[in-house]
């Protein structure tokens, strides 16, 4: 099974003013609901590709209800713990124009007989298993809930992927995640340098192999992606060409689309990265997040 991990999920309301003036009445010219986390948008993305996946993490209140409602259409199980105090936070997006303002709620009060209760049901996975741990933690959790996360895990063997930055990702390096999906960005913040081109790129993913990291995916944007892998492999890949839409979310569908083309070709990293690539790209190209029917017509053009 395929375990995801959310710490902080989220209600995403995303709503479109016309003209929006502060300290006015404002009317919406659409609006949606949409679940969020970047756990919950690689369960997501599993599902529409046709991998079932059990979604983790905390929930509360009646919008932490709803998220659960909202996941269940895609194949996602959930089994969140749910938290008395407080409530599943929702996430305002507000575009204007060429504008975005986005006011992120705070989440339940997560206490340490919640994390006691997700490390029951991280104790009984199994080498067989897969878990993806993946964004930010809220203020109530301790720092190194990462790290706890991942040693609870080690003994199992229970592959892990990670997609996080900074020290989040840099301290769970010594229980060698199975891949792990920094951007350029954040590959080249990590260690104080500007990162452009898929061969300025790999030098830097390998150092993060030799600090402890199996595989790792390299999302770049506009410059496309690169792979490296346990076995030496390198890979690297322009970006697909389309309009993008909406870039939110492609991370993570990268990351579902890596899994389900690792399982699907029973380990092939090239059938991976090419998958993960159309995933990302699929969810960039759209308003929502990635098809099967869209992954598979990028799949075409690699």
């Amino acid at each position: 099974m395929i375990y995801t991990v959310t710490f902080n999920p989220s209600l995403d309301y995303i709503v479109e003013v016309s003209d929006f003036k502060a300290g006015s009445v404002n009317r919406t010219a659409s609006e949606k609901v949409l679940p969020g986390g970047k756990g919950v948008n690689v369960s997501i993305v599993l599902g529409n590709l046709g991998f079932s996946s059990t979604a983790l993490g905390f929930t509360a209140g009646f919008t932490g209800r709803e998220l659960e409602d909202l996941m269940k259409p895609f194949g996602c199980t959930c089994d969140f713990i749910r938290v008395e105090e407080g409530m599943t936070r929702i996430n305002l997006k507000m575009m204007s124009g060429a504008e975005a303002t986005e006011i992120n709620g705070q989440g339940p009060q997560i206490r340490q007989e919640h994390i006691e209760a997700l490390y029951e049901k991280l104790d009984a996975m199994t080498k067989d298993d897969l878990l993806v741990i993946s964004g930010s933690i809220p203020g109530c959790l301790p720092e190194d809930m990462y790290e706890q996360v991942l040693k609870r895990t080690e003994d199992k063997q229970v592959p892990t992927v990670v997609d996080a930055t900074g020290k989040l990702l840099m301290n769970v390096l010594k229980f060698h995640p199975f891949l792990i999906k920094p951007n350029h960005h954040e590959l080249g913040e990590i260690f104080g340098v500007t990162l452009k081109t898929h061969d300025e790129v790999i030098p830097y993913a390998k150092k993060m192999q030799e600090l402890g990291a199996r595989n790792v995916l390299v999302s770049m944007g506009g410059e496309g992606a690169v792979l490296v892998t346990e076995k030496g492999e390198e890979y690297k890949a322009d970006a697909i060409k389309g309009k993008v839409i909406n870039t939110v979310g492609a991370g993570d569908s990268m990351v579902a689309g890596f899994i389900a083309g690792y399982l699907k070709s029973e380990g092939n990293a090239l059938e991976a990265f090419k998958t993960g690539q159309a995933a990302g790209s699929a969810s960039a190209f759209s308003e929502n997040l990635a098809t099967k029917p869209e992954v598979e017509e990028l799949l075409k053009c690699l």
